[in-house]
């Protein structure tokens, strides 16, 4: 793990990095590190380490679904035919 000194922290800072520790039940550090991590989380990309396809769906959710009427197959599917013709 890394360690970091933050120089020049104002007194009153301090006092309520160390209020806020002692409510949350934690050290100043761990308060810190806390504080840290949630500023980092707010900062990133809400569709950070989803895929593309689930970014898409969360962008466009609140718009709420589609649904689509799917015609009856009048035939069965078949598989597409390929030629050797022209290949090389």
């Amino acid at each position: 793990m890394a360690t970091l000194t933050i120089g020049n922290l104002d007194e009153h800072t301090k006092a309520q990095l160390r209020i806020q520790a002692a409510r949350h039940g934690r050290s100043m550090e761990e308060e810190a590190r806390t504080i840290l991590r949630a500023a980092i989380e707010a900062t990133q990309p809400t569709g950070a380490g989803k895929g593309l396809g689930r970014r898409i769906k969360a962008h466009f959710a609140q718009l709420g679904g589609v649904e689509l009427a799917l015609p009856n197959r009048s035939s069965p599917p078949s598989p597409a035919q390929f030629s050797q013709e022209g290949s090389r």
